[in-house]
């Protein structure tokens, strides 16, 4: 086992985030830095990453999650990268869970954690969120993000080993809320499809969305989590209805 503490730098990228900032920030007071790359926030962004003396840094040319989150690791100086976002928060058990994993990390250069969500003040078990594992903690140099404009992945170049302890995450705090982020992300899943070369019909997007519906209420045993789980469902369903016709109508605009 090492003696020496690993340096790990917390990294986030940020826009108008700050809902849960605070909390998030307080919860990655351990690690040897916080950089923030932010995209030009209007909010008390900016206000709160100083105050938590974070190293705050603009870059308002919007490529993506993916490329803007490649911005922000290449700003760590850390031997390891806790990617974090502005509404997860890192409890103190998972703290402790990192520190002992880096202690005696080995050969492992990324460590996965669950990630616990809540949808609109319910804190989901079922409906595929939980335990939704995501890979955040790595050795810099030995990962990086896909340049995916949404739903980027975490490209490792070796051993990943598995944690415990949830990273806890504030997904949507109303439903007017995640209505908004619906229609955004949903904008942009039919963007990527799209250069992917997908395509879709108004049927197909139907066919999607109940698929989903019934995978996410019935197969992932969402109807466990009562009436948050019926909501979770028909969100689910309605997000992935709008991504195919988005899709079905970027094909027809661009034929």
């Amino acid at each position: 086992m090492s003696s020496q503490k690993p340096n790990v730098s917390a990294v986030l990228i940020t826009l108008n985030a700050a809902a849960h900032l605070s909390e998030c920030l307080a919860g990655l007071k351990w690690c040897d830095e916080i950089v923030v790359l932010d995209g030009g926030s209007t909010d008390a962004t900016e206000k709160i990453c100083r105050e938590f003396g974070a190293r705050v840094h603009t870059e308002l040319r919007w490529q993506g999650f993916g490329v803007q989150k490649n911005r922000a690791v290449a700003l760590a100086s850390s031997e390891w990268v806790f990617s974090v976002d502005a509404d997860e928060i890192c409890g103190p058990e998972l703290r402790a869970e990192i520190e002992r994993a880096l202690a005696d990390a080995g050969n492992t250069v990324a460590f996965e954690m669950p990630r616990s969500s809540s949808f609109c003040g319910h804190w989901m078990r079922h409906g595929g969120w939980w335990p939704d594992y995501v890979t955040r903690l790595f050795r810099r140099g030995s990962a990086r993000f896909s340049d995916d404009v949404v739903h980027e992945r975490l490209i490792v170049e070796g051993v990943t080993q598995r944690l415990q302890e949830p990273l806890l995450h504030y997904t949507y705090d109303t439903m007017a809320q995640a209505l908004e982020k619906q229609d955004r992300y949903s904008t942009l899943g039919a963007q990527k499809a799209f250069e992917q070369g997908q395509r879709a019909t108004p049927f197909s997007a139907l066919t999607h969305g109940l698929w989903t519906f019934l995978r996410t209420y019935f197969l992932r045993l969402g109807l466990l989590d009562g009436r948050a789980g019926w909501m979770l469902a028909n969100y689910n369903a309605r997000t992935t209805y709008l991504r195919y016709l988005k899709l079905w109508r970027l094909g027809q605009t661009r034929r």
